[in-house]
């Protein structure tokens, strides 16, 4: 009897289910942002070559493969990524990235499993917008100026090993490294951060000598236009007509004499 009751209620159910089913899909497309392809079934978001300026601020928070690759996209502003949770794959290759805000992938989740920024106009990032990040990173085809904040990203970031011979130096503080691979130069023992620490030394060096010799300029015109003040000070002086003697006091110095 409860089986039959059971039947009976469910029978009753289906089209409320079914209706809600619905609601739930059309909300779901409805949240799809312009001019992209969103699946709900499967958690996919297809924006591929839209001609996208910016990343679209109403993308599903289900989302779980994103697509903005092929666009016009110059700069990942932070929170652009915010509640996106379940995001197991974002590609932003062959766009036109050359800014990255600090923080901007820090609140994707941990369960992000491949980040492609490859083949964009990025030339220097730090590694505070990446937070802890883990995910499998594609950084390749980019024009780099190699530097100290490169080899803390490339350190601290798991790269796609079949991708790391293609991050090449576009620049470099030392002009012979530029055109090579990245990671070969670090195999070859150069420490970019030495280097840095080296030329800040240096400007710091330059920068106390420059100021140490202002300082001592100061004191020898200072000291210099004291002793002209006090030479015409004394020239006038010697320039003031001398004060005549009262009679009397002529008289009292011939008497004393």
């Amino acid at each position: 009897m409860p089986v039959v009751v059971f039947l009976v209620w469910l029978a009753l159910l289906m089209p409320s289910l079914n209706f809600l089913v619905l609601i739930l899909c059309l909300r779901s497309s409805l949240m799809c942002p312009e001019g992209c392809n969103c699946s709900a079934e499967i958690g996919v978001v297809r924006c591929t070559n839209r001609e996208l300026r910016e990343i679209p601020r109403d993308i599903p928070e289900d989302t779980s493969v994103l697509y903005l690759d092929s666009n016009h996209i110059t700069s990942i502003p932070e929170g652009a990524f915010r509640e996106l949770y379940k995001l197991r794959e974002l590609y932003l290759s062959n766009n036109l990235i050359d800014s990255i805000s600090p923080g901007a992938f820090r609140e994707l989740g941990e369960d992000l499993k491949l980040l492609d920024l490859s083949n964009n106009q990025i030339r220097q990032v730090g590694r505070e917008a990446f937070g802890k990040l883990r995910a499998k990173t594609r950084l390749y085809n980019n024009p780099w100026h190699c530097e100290c904040s490169l080899q803390e990203l490339i350190e601290t970031l798991n790269l796609d090993p079949e991708t790391l011979n293609n991050i090449m130096c576009d620049s470099s503080l030392e002009e012979e490294y530029a055109g090579q691979p990245f990671v070969h130069l670090l195999n070859s023992g150069i420490n970019f951060c030495s280097i840095h620490q080296k030329t800040t030394d240096v400007a710091m060096l330059v920068t106390m000598f420059c100021w140490f010799t202002m300082v001592i300029s100061y004191v020898v015109y200072y000291v210099r236009q004291n002793q002209e003040d006090t030479r015409r000070h004394l020239e006038y002086l010697k320039s003031l007509p001398s004060k005549p003697k009262n009679p009397a006091e002529v008289d009292a110095a011939s008497t004393g004499l």
